[in-house]
């Protein structure tokens, strides 16, 4: 599995959001700056997380982002799940997969062991435990805040 630029920056996002939560909305645009992100890549971004109810949209002047729930129930593996789409390792992965081979072939079940521990160790991270860490690294560097 290889995660795409797009996965990356949804990770820097929702981090911006997890920083704040609790306090209001952030604008796109603010984001934007501080994670040298264009506004358009992030609103399709947002757009991801919305739809999921992972992300609020808020409208109006003082409006923006925020999360739709508190970062202790993020896993970091649904947010590659839905930045990414399917994150299974090669094509003949899923179920439903058109592979004609599926079913004799050797090497199948490794690459479902495979796949299913890189879903399992995601998704034993939750945004506040990348939260944690970002606010320990910035304690240890002196710093008020590090990049994201």
């Amino acid at each position: 599995m290889k995660v795409s630029t797009r996965g990356r920056y949804a990770i820097r996002a929702l981090l911006c959001l997890g920083n704040e939560y609790g306090n209001g909305p952030i604008s796109l645009k603010k984001i934007s700056k501080l994670q040298e992100i264009s506004v358009k890549y992030l609103e399709n971004i947002m757009r991801l997380f919305v739809n999921e109810h992972i992300v609020s949209s808020v409208k109006g002047k003082s409006g923006g982002f925020e999360l739709a729930m508190n970062p202790k129930k993020i896993k970091m593996g649904e947010v590659v799940r839905i930045a990414e789409g399917d994150t299974f390792t090669l094509c003949c992965l899923p179920e439903n997969s058109d592979c004609p081979n599926k079913d004799m072939c050797a090497s199948r079940e490794m690459w479902v062991g495979l796949n299913d521990a890189i879903i399992e160790y995601l998704d034993s991270f939750t945004l506040q435990k990348l939260l944690d860490r970002y606010k320990y690294l910035a304690k240890k560097a002196g710093k008020t805040a590090l990049p994201i």
